[in-house]
């Protein structure tokens, strides 16, 4: 082998090795970005159901790159949340209800003092959704209101129980104060034959084919593509609320997800996903909540 060749295959080695300590300083610097994400741990958010698509596929992954804590997410009723914390059923260190009454039974002694305060922040309409394939739902689309088509014979209409979820409270109000408003009797007579349904479940439903028609928050159906109509002359809203559950295992990192779901940067997010942002209002004992959040949560 000439010296030529020699030099070359030296050159070659050289570059070989250069690139192999290249990768193993990326590797390395990778390694410990992940570590320090790792050790600052994770967040545990029990939310309504009403916000899984927005808070596993949206909001979670964002506050993820943000604040680099692990977000650890579980969706329900919000009565129905309620009461397995109370029961210690479940653990958490921030709860996202759709309804301040959830909020209000945690607090006090008797029921076991998981909350001292709550603040709302956001809002998202309740509205019908229908399915457009079926009889019922193209009526909806030609623009037959929603009172006379949910009165007639054989549509299916899924709805959630009023005992485990806002969202069911509010259902109920609206067809009947859509009732009394239009005079119309054989709507509220109508609630009766609506099927319910989990909250986490009634989307699946709704996609499926196997019903005609369903009430969903805007955030919902927006997120699962869902065609809705207005539930004019009834309106309601869901106005979430946020806090931080008393002995959250980690009230730090409960701390950074609050602030950042505050953020005004989170508007546009928001309203993307069929959600409008509040004015927050602090609730309960201002005084109780973190001094440093405070300001954004509302407090006066």
């Amino acid at each position: 082998m000439s010296r030529r060749d020699m030099r070359a295959l030296a050159v070659v080695a050289c570059l070989v090795i250069a690139s192999a300590l290249t990768g193993s300083a990326v590797s390395v610097a990778r390694g410990n970005r992940d570590g320090r994400i790792a050790s600052k741990g994770a967040v545990s958010v029990l939310f309504a159901g009403s916000l899984l698509k927005y808070m596993e596929q949206s909001f979670g992954p964002s506050f993820e790159r943000a604040d680099g804590y692990s977000f650890r997410g579980f969706g329900g009723g919000s009565t129905e949340l309620a009461s397995e914390i109370r029961g210690r059923v479940r653990t958490g260190d921030v709860f996202v209800s759709a309804s301040a009454t959830a909020d209000k039974s945690l607090e006090g002694a008797a029921n076991g003092g998981w909350v001292s305060w709550y603040s709302t922040f956001m809002a998202s309409p309740l509205e019908l959704a229908y399915n457009p394939s079926s009889t019922f739902g193209k009526e909806l689309r030609r623009g037959v209101p929603w009172y006379k088509v949910l009165t007639k014979s054989g549509i299916r209409v899924g709805r959630t129980d009023p005992k485990l979820d806002p969202k069911g409270v509010l259902t109920v109000e609206a067809v009947n104060n859509a009732s009394h408003k239009l005079h119309n009797p054989s709507l509220a007579r109508a609630l009766s034959s609506f099927e319910v349904f989990p909250e986490t479940s009634l989307v699946g439903r709704m996609q499926s084919g196997q019903l005609d028609a369903g009430f969903f928050y805007a955030v919902e159906a927006k997120n699962a593509k869902l065609s809705t109509v207005p539930l004019t002359p009834a309106y309601k809203y869901a106005a979430y609320t946020v806090t931080i559950l008393n002995r959250a295992p980690n009230p730090t990192g409960a701390a950074a997800l609050v602030r950042y779901l505050l953020s005004s940067a989170r508007s546009y997010s928001l309203k993307k996903n069929g959600l409008n942002p509040m004015t927050p209002k602090l609730s309960g004992r201002p005084a109780a909540a973190p001094p440093g959040l405070r300001s954004l949560l509302g407090a006066r």
